[in-house]
């Protein structure tokens, strides 16, 4: 009998145990839910074998209007690293159906990143153009950016929808763009909140 209470206890510990473990990892998993709803999500939400479409939504805790201002001077947040001059300060922005998005080079080269197809101030930047190495491809792409007010907030909406051949297929391009923009809609949020594009980015978060 001693026996078979000291086996009964073993399988309830044990059983307690699993539904401890349990509890954590929902409580775990609703942290993160929690943590992450304030912070840049990114993602490749499509890849078919012609073209591929990226997202990245952040909110911002300051009115569309300032959002929108800094989002059209890329010189103030856009990471020098992703640039073809090594300085993000060589970017110039004309926010106006038809201008550039552009980048000037040493002896009087220069770079044309995206052209301007549709502005509505504060609330719609729509560009047409393939960012960095897309451009030796036989790819174009279509980028909307939405600002939606939300509260004292807004919440930043970036679509980038890309297409056409490049030599070997995708493979991991997709994945590597969505990270450098990514990188790019965070540089941004910290310039407006923090006073600068050059915050380090949490442990955890994508590069």
């Amino acid at each position: 009998m001693a026996v078979g209470r000291a086996f009964s206890s073993s399988i309830v510990r044990q059983q307690k145990r699993k539904v401890e473990m349990k509890m954590t990892k929902s409580m775990l998993v609703a942290l993160a839910a929690v943590l992450m709803a304030g912070s840049a999500r990114a993602e490749v939400v499509e890849q078919t074998a012609n073209g591929f479409s990226l997202q990245e939504h952040v909110t911002i805790a300051a009115a569309p209007d300032k959002v929108y201002a800094e989002l059209i001077q890329p010189a103030h947040w856009w990471s020098a690293s992703h640039t073809f001059s090594g300085d993000a300060k060589n970017m110039t922005f004309d926010a106006r159906a038809g201008g550039c998005w552009c980048e000037t080079l040493k002896d009087g080269g220069s770079v044309l990143h995206m052209s301007v197809i549709n502005v509505v101030p504060g609330k719609l930047l729509r560009m047409r153009g393939a960012l960095g190495p897309f451009q030796s491809t036989g790819m174009d792409g279509a980028m909307n950016i939405v600002l939606t007010a939300k509260g004292k907030s807004t919440e930043v909406a970036l679509v980038y929808n890309l297409g056409g051949y490049v030599w070997g297929g995708y493979q991991a391009l997709p994945a590597s763009a969505d990270g450098v923009l990514g990188l790019q809609i965070y540089r941004l949020k910290q310039l407006i909140e923090t006073g600068s594009a050059d915050t380090p980015r949490p442990a955890g978060e994508k590069p």
